[in-house]
């Protein structure tokens, strides 16, 4: 893995504060300035290797917002049907609803579509806090909905073993960065 676009795109990308916490804005986390086709594609087929050792699933289920594209690229690639943890409730019958805490924010989040034994992998764009994942998953393994595997694309903190660990699932990270000195340092490649 090579994942050249992707280290480049780093090196461009922005540091803003919110608060205490150091924000970095990329184009895959944040959809700014821009996606380009050539990173999205060399991302998501990068994602797709490791996707095909979790397989079968019946579903990819992503985060709104900034998961939605990578989930996009990797559903039409695979044939996989996919489905979008929202920030609103639709109040559908079969409607999850989630109680997310991260290190910036406090919200509700709300998934359809999905129903017992369903297996699924879950994609994302970034762990940081692992706050929101873990209540994703809490909420699907209450609902017996079967993870089969989690892939995302930057790591951004210490939550994947204690994700491993809590809840018994791989978690894949194609990127361990961090923020040093206003800049995006790359850590270690999956």
């Amino acid at each position: 893995m090579t994942l050249d676009n992707l280290k480049r795109s780093l090196e461009k990308s922005l540091i803003i504060k919110k608060g205490k916490y150091r924000y970095m804005v990329h184009p895959l986390t944040d959809g700014i300035p821009y996606i380009e086709p050539d990173l999205l594609r060399e991302v998501t087929d990068e994602m797709r290797s490791y996707i095909k050792s979790f397989l079968p699933c019946d579903r990819i289920l992503t985060i709104e917002a900034m998961g939605i594209p990578l989930a996009s690229a990797l559903s039409l690639d695979l044939n996989i049907p996919f489905v979008i943890v929202r920030k609103r409730p639709y109040y559908f019958s079969d409607e999850v609803e989630i109680h997310q805490k991260t290190g910036y924010s406090e919200a509700k989040l709300f998934v359809n579509g999905l129903k017992k034994e369903d297996k699924i992998i879950i994609v994302d764009d970034i762990i940081s806090t692992g706050e929101t994942l873990k209540s994703i998953i809490s909420a699907l393994k209450e609902k017996k909905v079967d993870i089969k595997g989690i892939v995302i694309l930057f790591d951004k903190g210490d939550a994947v073993k204690d994700i491993e660990d809590e809840f018994h699932v791989k978690v894949v990270t194609l990127l361990k960065i961090d923020v040093e000195d206003d800049l995006v340092k790359i850590k270690n490649v999956s």
